[in-house]
């Protein structure tokens, strides 16, 4: 997915609702893990998050199409709790109307995170803090 692109329906709630499949390289030599916030700043009751992932280890330059809705990633990480409160990712699903963007931020890490069983945004967003040694960011769109 290029930046600026739609999302296709394969990875919205229109479709199979699975994962995109990301990839990132040039992280800092001093990068210990990775951490992915996904989220909608434009759903009508505020930023929605729609996938939080964790502890994705620093060897990783990837995840694939459809990481599955289970607490460990294969390869390491963690998928935390997105605003649907289900574990993984849920993709985008406005309601009808105006164009919606998600933002893939995803950060490196000079360590791993311990930000607690069932942990969302905020408990990642947290424990990251002082961690973060760079970031990137990719916008998709979705409207229905």
């Amino acid at each position: 997915m290029a930046s600026g692109a739609a999302i296709a329906d394969d990875y919205a709630c229109a479709g199979a609702d699975r994962s995109p499949a990301l990839a990132w390289s040039g992280a800092p030599q001093s990068t210990k893990s990775f951490a992915l916030i996904v989220d909608d700043p434009d759903a009508p009751s505020g930023t929605f998050v729609h996938w939080v992932a964790y502890n994705i280890p620093a060897r990783e330059t990837s995840l694939p199409a459809g990481v599955p809705q289970t607490a460990g990633i294969a390869g390491g990480g963690t998928n935390g709790i997105n605003s649907f409160e289900h574990v993984g990712y849920n993709g985008p699903c406005p309601p009808p109307g105006k164009m919606h963007h998600y933002r893939f931020h995803l950060f490196a890490l000079d360590s791993t995170l311990t930000p607690g069983d069932k942990a969302d945004a905020a408990a990642v967003q947290s424990a990251m803090r002082g961690h973060v040694v760079a970031s990137a960011e990719l916008v998709g769109t979705f409207q229905r």
